[in-house]
């Protein structure tokens, strides 16, 4: 594994060198000659606020654009930020006749949402999912589109809407999870038009003449956290944290009591990783241990008082500020139903996020929980040891994250080690998921705490 130190950066620090980043990034989608900017990012290193100024820029030099996202909640995140960020923005929400957008992206007097494209053709940007966008018909391309969250598309969807317009900025993060499909996809593998690929895999196979653009800095990773991520799934990308190690602090109210749940907080509070570990078991997937035990963490979490310092100020840790990730819909499932019997609410606006990886892509909490996915496993499947699922609920966080894991996550990966296929043609990530797991779990032994 790489040494945990901060990534290389240019003169000035991380705020200038990451402009000089997104001014180039600019300039290349206004006027490069490629049909397609590539930009590859980190987490928190501020994707959407980029769209949102490409946008800007493109309509405040007479374009009208169209922008992709994967699924209804960005759509809708993207319209509100758009509005938020110009008011006098006109925007478009196209939309399915069975989805109904959001109140929040609504709220904006410049935005009009319509499940018709002819009725928002007059909107300077018009924000829909790659699955709406696909049944777009007689209507002329636009000149420029953003594909936000573009290593999430697979390469048949870039195919359906590609037609719509004439350049794009692809925008996404090629640490998180790779598009899902339900049918087996092996006889394409290696192949430049294999369907499952992500639009930027494919984008680039055909164009190898566009060289992706690389945002150097995470603005949500702490300094306790960037060394790590960026070590164990971005080798070839690294990356820095916008912040340094005393610029933000988890402080609490009540101390502890002296039992591991509160120990592994107070741990994490100082280092920014907690392990909470537990007896070695093989278990089944909803263990009912490891369960109580992320709901006891968060109730401690809630009952000391809780605050968070940083560069955006003080606030108090409530139950919206943290998180707690699953590799699996039952384990969340669990979960909700453990903080529930603990009086903790897991819904509505103010109560404490609980889901999948999948589900918990490009959000951003104080605080993570995180059940391990090879907890209790007596097997590691493909699975639980892909890449982008650690990646996901290991780098969700600002401040801290603790993880409840089972003893025996180390042998159990010696003892499986990665037998996936290589394939001509299709290019290996690095580290693989054996690798990446491995790497993360000997930081977190630094961090451990015995339940």
């Amino acid at each position: 594994m790489p040494p945990l130190s901060p990534a290389p950066i240019g003169p000035g620090g991380p705020g200038p060198e990451a402009d000089r980043v997104v001014a180039a990034i600019l300039d290349a989608t206004l006027h490069g000659a490629e049909r397609g900017t590539v930009v590859d990012s980190p987490p928190g290193a501020g994707k959407s606020t980029l769209v949102v100024k490409a946008a800007r820029e493109l309509v405040g030099s007479g374009e009208k654009l169209m922008i992709v996202a994967q699924t209804n909640s960005q759509v809708d995140d993207l319209v509100d930020r758009l509005a938020t960020a110009d008011p006098a923005l006109t925007v478009g929400r196209l939309h399915g006749s069975d989805a109904v957008p959001a109140p929040e992206a609504l709220r904006h007097p410049a935005v009009t949402a319509s499940t018709k494209p002819a009725d928002l053709l007059d909107c300077s940007v018009v924000v829909s999912t790659a699955a709406k966008w696909q049944w777009v018909k007689g209507v002329d391309p636009w000149r420029h589109a953003i594909v936000d969250e573009a290593y999430q598309m697979r390469s048949d969807a870039l195919l359906a809407v590609a037609r719509l317009f004439e350049r794009a900025l692809f925008v996404g993060d090629p640490g998180q999870l790779d598009p899902f499909t339900v049918v087996g996809t092996e006889q394409w593998s290696g192949l430049s038009y294999d369907p499952s690929s992500s639009a930027v895999v494919t984008l680039l196979a055909h164009n190898p003449r566009i060289v992706p653009h690389r945002l150097p800095v995470s603005w949500r990773l702490p300094a306790s956290a960037a060394p790590l991520i960026s070590a164990a799934f971005y080798p070839y990308a690294p990356f820095r944290s916008g912040t340094g190690p005393d610029d933000r602090l988890l402080g609490f109210a009540q101390a502890g009591r002296r039992d591991a749940t509160d120990t592994v907080i107070d741990v994490a509070a100082e280092t920014g990783w907690g392990l909470l570990e537990l007896p070695p078991r093989h278990t089944v997937r909803t263990d009912p241990e490891a369960v109580r035990a992320v709901a006891q963490v968060v109730l401690r979490l809630l009952e000391r008082g809780g605050t968070s310092t940083s560069e955006r100020g003080s606030t108090p840790l409530t139950g919206d500020r943290i998180a707690v990730g699953t590799a699996h819909r039952d384990q969340a499932a669990a979960v909700r139903a453990a903080l529930t019997t603990l009086g903790v609410p897991a819904s509505g606006a103010a109560g404490v996020t609980v889901d999948t990886a999948n589900r918990l892509q490009g959000r951003e909490y104080d605080v993570t929980v995180v059940l391990h996915p090879l907890s209790g496993r007596p097997d590691a499947t493909a699975f639980h040891l892909e890449t982008g699922r650690l990646c996901v609920l290991a780098s969700r966080h600002r401040h801290a994250c603790i993880v409840v894991a089972r003893t025996g996550i180390a042998e159990l990966l010696d003892e499986h080690p990665s037998t996936e296929p290589v394939r001509l043609g299709v290019s290996v990530k690095f580290p693989d998921g054996w690798e990446a797991n491995h790497a993360v779990l000997a930081h977190l032994n630094e961090h451990r705490v015995r339940a």
